[in-house]
């Protein structure tokens, strides 16, 4: 392997080594497979193009085609043309890919699903630092730069993973890069010519001139003992220094959550349960939060409460359940389509004003769920997935008052006994339970729901139990208890507070494949009687939430003596939204018609989505109803670019045959210049036709003697061979005979000879020979010259004038 070689499989190789910093980010580790054999192809492609050699811009741009001809091959087959043709249809399906990869990251807590639109991310992502090292590093010769890619990579997966094996990813990524830096070295003390081998040591073996293996020279030896005590410095000093912490455990007391970083990126799993028990046990208490709702009574019905919710536990490790650390960001102006909910679920839409006291500091927001719009100052930050707000840098809800509008979502039972399987990854995210979980909670739990037909009935089933028929004792004096065997204990001694029924249902519903989650947050309060309600520090309360695909995430109450089950829980009461086709009559029992809508009037999401002022809910997932499709212009504008890519990689050659036209067009059978001239331009075709098919010409050989090369190295049968000397004998005639002899058929024997090397040659040189032929560096080499004999000419003009004053 020669050095530009050598070096480029480094430049890959470092690629792949940062790349693997990704890893803990995602379930299955099958896309660096994939990623490695892209990365090796588009290597090769940079070394083909720099052997043959062409341009650097085009070398690189001829990688950059392929990267792009490799994606679509494997994310967009069936939208391009033969396979692998870039038409606009396919950058569009990229689009797509590329946004469903920005949600599921959202979505989806580490290590998450490798679904299609992530995969594209991650494949996508290591191309084009591939790319970017292998230009850099490589084609434009300059390996320390490159290290600003890997280190783009290595960092962007070390802020997002979470483990104690970050400095084996640092390690992976350093190493590479010390190993692209030692490969540049070699590579230039190759360049130099002799390298000297170290004959201080007996016995040390002779070195070759030229050759840049054997031992090592001496810089070469201590660059590496420079680059270990560089990697063993900054994997050993940090454990040396002083940990600076967050304090996010320690204020517990006061905060649930914490967000990374000035502004956030990630919302911290650390778990609020400590908090909660912290409110229960208050001696005294104490006013946490007052608010009051457009419709009076705590915006629902009067039988449902409007829950504060503050933050979902998703994340079940057999010992406890805690939030998943998560990316956050900005507050849209309209908060995401609650996720599940269908047109045909109704709610209604309700504005609750909400004013913390100074003795309740957090950076959790307690919000109805789902909120839609939330109005506050303040250095807040939304989480998609548990659609919660978290606060950064110290923000907490001391004082605060905000406003929130939210839907009151009301499924009736059979909606619910109804509802389809939910999406195979929510399912798998939310039905994952740890291998140490005792045996007893999913024995417990089927015998429990036995003869159930549905999860909606197994989850009534679930929440009766607990609350009603089970024999269950609420209790807050008893501790929360932690390790594998909490739920188990639980189940047998019955006696616990809000914590332990809601981890023991949720984790008894997943046992049953039922998706489920934990809630953190408070119960509606009590009444003030000036139409406030007001949430004490003891109202603190945590619930289970269940999904169900057309209705999200439902809330149950399995707590006894706390809280209120909601109407869909009971289905025993009857659906209040059910009638015998008589039109449901106003909330307030008027039923004369007014202009203005009524301040928590209901719809159908249908009607939502078309008026704001009837609230927000969203479509089904993967409707496409909130997708926007591309316009006019945008298709057009990508159509034009991939045409334009297409004819950048179909260039060489169309510059190849052109100029193969020009040259046989000239006829040669006559006497003078021109057919002298004629002679000479096929003879140089034959030539470069011969350097495509892999026969590098020799400047210093006679016509004659090249002639016999081409035809022994082609293995030309004998009627392309005489043609080929025919060739030589007329080339020969204009060089040195006084008056050259006609040459009629010259043009029609390089046509043959073409033929024959063409069948002689494997079918990769064929390809190569048609796409990319080498003797288009000739081209280039003389546009180049051109262009320097121009700019001189230019200098000179500008010059002139003044030499002459």
């Amino acid at each position: 392997m020669s050095g530009r070689g050598r070096l480029a499989f480094c430049a890959a190789l470092a690629t792949l080594a940062a790349a693997c910093a990704l890893l803990p980010l995602v379930e299955r580790a099958a896309w660096l497979i994939q990623a490695a054999v892209l990365i090796g192809v588009q290597a090769g492609v940079g070394a083909a193009a720099r052997r043959i050699p062409l341009a650097r811009p085009l070398t690189v741009l001829a990688q950059a085609l392929t990267s792009l001809l490799l994606l679509t091959v494997v994310f967009a087959r069936s939208a391009a043309p033969a396979g692998f043709l870039p038409v606009p249809g396919v950058f569009t399906h990229f689009a797509a890919l590329f946004e469903q990869g920005v949600q599921d990251v959202s979505r989806y807590a580490i290590p998450a699903p490798l679904t299609d639109g992530i995969r594209l991310m991650l494949i996508g992502g290591v191309l084009l630092i591939g790319l970017l090292v292998d230009t850099v590093a490589v084609t434009y010769r300059s390996a320390a730069p490159a290290g600003l890619p890997l280190l783009a990579l290595y960092s962007v997966a070390a802020g997002l993973s979470v483990g104690g094996a970050r400095w084996l990813w640092f390690l992976c990524a350093a190493g590479g890069y010390l190993l692209l830096l030692l490969a540049e070295g070699r590579e230039r003390l190759s360049q130099w010519g002799r390298v000297f081998a170290d004959r201080s040591r007996p016995g040390a073996a002779p070195h070759q001139p030229g050759s840049v293996g054997g031992p090592a020279a001496a810089p070469v030896r201590t660059g590496r003992r420079i680059g270990v005590l560089a990697l063993g410095v900054s994997l050993l000093v940090p454990t040396a220094l002083p940990s600076l912490s967050g304090g996010l455990l320690d204020e517990m007391g006061t905060g649930a959550g914490g967000v990374r970083g000035q502004g956030g990126g990630t919302v911290s799993a650390v778990n609020p349960v400590v908090a909660l028990k912290n409110s229960l046990d208050q001696p005294q208490d104490r006013t946490a939060l007052v608010y009051r709702t457009d419709g009076g009574d705590s915006g629902d019905s009067g039988d449902n409460g409007l829950y504060l919710r503050i933050v979902a536990l998703d994340r079940f490790d057999g010992a406890q359940w805690k939030p998943s650390e998560r990316r956050i960001g900005e507050i849209p102006d309209q908060l995401p389509a609650p996720r599940g909910l269908g047109p045909e679920v109704r709610t209604s839409t309700v504005r609750t004003t909400i004013q913390a006291s100074d003795a309740y500091a957090q950076d959790w927001l307690p919000m109805p769920f789902p909120a839609d719009r939330v109005r506050l100052e303040g250095k807040w930050r939304f989480e998609p997935e548990g659609r919660t707000l978290v606060g950064y840098d110290k923000q907490t809800t001391r004082g605060l008052r905000y406003t929130v509008e939210s839907l009151q979502v009301r499924p009736t039972a059979e909606q619910l006994r109804n509802a389809p399987d939910p999406p195979p990854a929510l399912e798998r995210e939310y039905t994952a339970i740890p291998g140490t979980l005792p045996d007893v909670v999913s024995r417990t739990a089927r015998q429990v729901t036995r003869g159930a037909a549905n999860d909606y009935e197994r989850a009534v089933r679930l929440q009766d139990w607990f609350a009603d028929e089970g024999g269950f004792v609420y209790d807050t004096e008893v501790e929360a208890g932690t390790g594998v065997n909490a739920i188990s204990d639980f189940l047998r001694q019955k006696e616990g507070f809000c914590v332990h029924f809601s981890f023991a249902m949720a984790s008894m519903a997943r046992t049953l494949g039922v998706p489920a989650r934990v809630a953190v947050g408070f119960t509606p309060g009590t009444a003030r009687g000036n139409g406030a309600m007001e949430v004490g520090f003891q109202d603190a309360h945590a619930w289970p939430e269940l999904y169900f695909e057309g209705v999200g995430w439902t809330r149950f109450e399995p707590t006894p003596t706390r809280g209120t089950t909601p109407p869909y829980a009971r289905p025993d009461a009857p659906d209040p939204d059910r009638d015998s086709g008589e039109v449901l009559p106003d909330r307030n029992g008027n039923d004369e018609p007014t202009v203005a809508p009524s301040p928590s009037q209901e719809c159908t999401a249908q009607q939502k989505r078309s008026d704001p002022e009837c609230g927000l809910a969203a479509p089904l997932p993967g409707s496409g109803g909130s997708a926007e499709e591309p316009s006019t212009a945008a298709l057009v504008g990508i159509g034009g670019a991939a045409l334009l890519l297409l004819a950048l990689l179909l260039l060489p050659m169309l510059l190849r045959r052109r100029r193969r036209s020009r040259r046989l067009r000239t006829r040669p059978g006559g006497t003078g210049p021109e057919a002298a001239e004629g002679v000479l331009a096929a003879w140089q075709e034959l030539l470069d036709t011969g350097w495509d098919y892999g026969i590098v010409p020799e400047d210093s050989a006679t016509p004659r003697t090249a002639a016999e090369r081409l035809a022994r190295v082609g293995e030309l049968q004998p009627p392309e061979a005489e043609a080929v000397q025919r060739i030589a004998l007329a080339v020969e005639q204009v060089l040195y005979a006084p008056e050259p002899r006609p040459a009629p058929g010259i043009a029609r024997d390089v046509q043959q000879v073409r033929a024959g090397l063409r069948a002689a040659a494997p079918r990769t040189l064929r390809v190569r020979a048609l796409l990319l032929p080498p003797s288009t560096g000739r081209l280039l080499r003389a546009a180049g010259h051109r262009g320097r004999t121009l700019r001189d000419r230019w200098i000179r003009a500008v010059r002139g004038p003044r030499t002459a004053e």
